[in-house]
């Protein structure tokens, strides 16, 4: 499956979490949700992995926590904030880089139509 396959299904996983819960909770309970809703598909998943950072040949176990890793493809960070900030997008950007992936979403669910808290981000490798 492509990365843009994937997205368009994550997307759809995520539109189900907004409509079901609606703006206004925490970050991690979307994040919960978005996980399951994703595992229910069938999709590999894995939250909250732990991201190193290798600083001249030196591996550096800094606490990065990446909020979801799809089929090894799409990274996925999720937000519930008031509006997202560059930094948002550059820290996604930078999660792209330490997993040398291509696909970066991310969602931002304090929003009261999802698909304005969605931004597409490419890793141009």
């Amino acid at each position: 499956m492509t990365e843009n396959e994937l997205s368009s299904i994550i997307i759809g996983a995520a539109i189900e979490v907004h409509n079901s819960l609606g703006p206004g909770l925490l970050e991690s309970v979307y994040e919960t949700c978005l996980y399951y809703e994703l595992k229910e598909i069938g999709l590999k998943v894995e939250r909250q992995l732990d991201l190193p950072v290798i600083y001249k040949n030196i591996r550096l176990d800094t606490g990065f926590r990446l909020d979801l890793l799809i089929q090894d493809k799409v990274v996925i960070e999720v937000k519930a904030v008031k509006e997202l900030s560059d930094i948002h997008l550059a820290q996604t950007l930078t999660y792209l880089k330490l997993t040398d992936t291509k696909l970066g979403l991310l969602i931002n669910f304090n929003e009261t139509r999802l698909k304005h808290g969605i931004k597409r981000i490419v890793n141009n490798l």
